[in-house]
This record gives C-alpha cells, structure tokens and sequence, in this order.
C-alpha cells in the first residue's frame, strides 16, 4: 500500500484522514506540532492495522519546521501527500494581530506549496502519485471577520486547480476537498464559538476524511462534503450579488 504524508494529523480531519488510510493497510508520516499526541497515533495505527507510522513533530508554519518534515522524507516514495494543516480566526482585520495573520498564510498556503513542490517531483518521476489539499467552502465566497483565512482557502482552491491541471497529464491528481463546517477544535482556535456558524452539529471529521479521502483515490479535481452544500456553493452563491453574500457570511460569524 501506498506511504501516504498527512500533515496536521495530531487531530480533527487529519487524524481521520490517518486512520482511514491506515485502515487500508497504508504506511504513514504523520505530522503536527504535538508529539505526545502524534505518538499516541502512530502506538494506535500500528496495533490496530499492522502498519509503519513514522511521527515528525515540527511547526510547519516556520521555514526551520518545513526544512524537519523535508529531511524526514527524504529518501521515501511517497504516494500521497496529503495538506491538511490549518487555522482560522475571527475578527475584523485591521484589529487582529497582523502576526497571526501572516502565521495562518505561512501555514495554510506556504507550507502546502512548499509540500507540493518538494513531493511531487518524485511522484512525476515514478509516473503515478495523488494529493489531497484540505480547502474549505470558505474558498468559494469572500469571508468578512475570517477575512484572512477565507482567502487562503480561495487561494489553496486556486493553486490546486492550477496544479492538478498541470500534473494530471504525468499521473498525478491533484483534489480539493472543500468542507462546511466540521465538528474540531478548529472553532476553538479561530474563536467561532457561539456564532450561528457553529450552532448546528457540523460533520465528523471521520465522514469529511473518507469524502476526501475517496474522491481523491478516485482522481476527482474539487469535492464539497454535503450535496446540499454543493449545491449552494456551486449553484447558487456565485450568483448571488456580491454584497448580499458578503451579510450573509458576516452574520454567519458574528457573536
């Protein structure tokens, strides 16, 4: 089975997107910040399925993280690449802290970049190799309060489009797996707790990761996790007037 990398793995989707993988008798490298809990995957990914699970800690939002995930894989075929890592957060822009900011860009668009370029070489070389980039359907829209992180969404769907685009011809695919809400601890994080955004349920990353999951497997280019959500996003958003979705969005984030 395929070595799959799978960053942001400690919790949430990348998590599920580990044990799904894993699951089907895959190996992993599976990284994030916190090693006790990257540990505590990889004692129970190998019981469960009998698979090799290599934990890297490291803060892939700095150039010194990206450089030990990258000296981690060298010399490793891997198949699937999976960029998952990511957070939000809440707030009117000039009244965030700008560093926080530039983090969430280092994080959710430089570090997959970096992931792309460094991986998909070798992919190319071997004739075969598939990526998964963990959107949003925060990229579809403009996202007032989350001004920040919906652009970096707009930006990983662009990119990946793009990529896939430029790849699919060598045998690599490239997919976009663009979630509503998910039931982490991303809420917590990007401080949406107590707004209508998260006052349903949201979908268990253990459902999202295997949508994702699948389509990618499957070599599809862009999958939403809701056909009704597809829908909206697809059909009926983008024809909306611009200032009409943009209220929408900032009621959907408002305390």
């Amino acid at each position: 089975m395929t070595l799959a990398l799978i960053t942001g793995a400690s919790g949430g989707i990348g998590r599920a997107l580990a044990e799904y993988h894993a699951s089907k008798g895959g190996d992993l490298i599976v990284t994030a910040r916190r090693l006790p809990e990257l540990e505590a995957l990889q004692a129970e990914l190998e019981g469960a399925h009998g698979v090799a699970v290599t934990p890297v800690a490291c803060d892939l939002g700095t150039p010194e993280g990206l450089a030990t995930l990258l000296a981690a894989t060298e010399g490793r075929e891997i198949g699937i690449l999976i960029n998952n890592a990511g957070f939000g957060g809440r707030g009117e822009f000039i009244s965030r802290d700008l560093t926080e900011d530039l983090a969430m860009v280092d994080l959710n668009v430089v570090a997959p970049m970096t992931l792309c370029h460094a991986i998909a070489p070798g992919m190319v070389a071997r004739g075969g190799g598939r990526i998964l980039n963990v959107g949003s359907t925060a990229g579809m829209m403009p996202g007032p309060l989350q001004a920040t992180y919906f652009a970096t969404k707009a930006f990983m769907q662009s990119f990946s489009l793009a990529l896939d685009d430029e790849l699919r011809a060598k045998g690599v695919t490239v997919t976009v797996l663009a979630p509503g809400y998910v039931a982490t601890d991303f809420a917590d994080r990007a401080d949406l707790d107590g707004t209508p955004l998260t006052k349903g349920a949201g979908r268990t990353p253990d459902t999202v990761a295997k949508v994702g999951y699948d389509a990618m497997m499957a070599g599809k280019l862009h999958v939403v996790n809701e056909p009704m959500l597809s829908l909206a996003t697809n059909w009926v958003i983008p024809f909306l007037p611009r200032r009409m979705v943009m209220k929408m969005i900032r009621r959907m984030q408002t305390k």
